[in-house]
């Protein structure tokens, strides 16, 4: 099972003004937003807040709006739009999982309601911070 950094989300009321300051002020690339296919949210799954992407080469940054309800809206305990996380991509999820499960550590598993090509699975490291580990899969 490999496992590798993939990018840090920040949340934020203003998304724009947050990703104007990261392109224009750290010279961070625009990532444009049909590279990341969105599965469209409804009243009861998903995620339909705003977002915009950047990067310096090789990291991304997903920059969020914030949305206290997604837990409660897609039944799952843990809100990866509440406060931000950092994810790291994995290829083989469900190995990583059983670690999880091993060790005792819960974890929201969101599939693909935010995503069309990611399994995303999210839970909190000791200190309470949201981590999230997906697996790129076929739409």
């Amino acid at each position: 099972m490999k496992l590798e950094f993939h990018h840090i989300n920040f949340v934020a009321d203003d998304v724009d003004r947050m990703h104007d300051f990261y392109t224009n002020v750290l010279g961070l690339d625009d990532i444009p937003q049909e590279n990341f296919p969105r599965t469209q949210a409804d009243s009861t799954s998903g995620y339909d807040g705003k977002i915009r992407f950047a990067t310096e080469g090789k990291m991304e940054m997903h920059l969020a709006e914030r949305a206290f309800d997604v837990a409660f809206k897609n039944g799952r305990v843990i809100n990866p739009v509440e406060r931000g996380h950092i994810a790291f991509r994995t290829d083989d999820l469900a190995a990583f999982l059983a670690i999880l499960d091993a060790r005792g550590i819960p974890y929201s598993d969101y599939g693909t309601a935010f995503a069309k090509e990611w399994h995303q699975v999210f839970f909190h490291d000791p200190e309470g911070n949201v981590i999230e580990v997906h697996q790129q899969v076929t739409p």
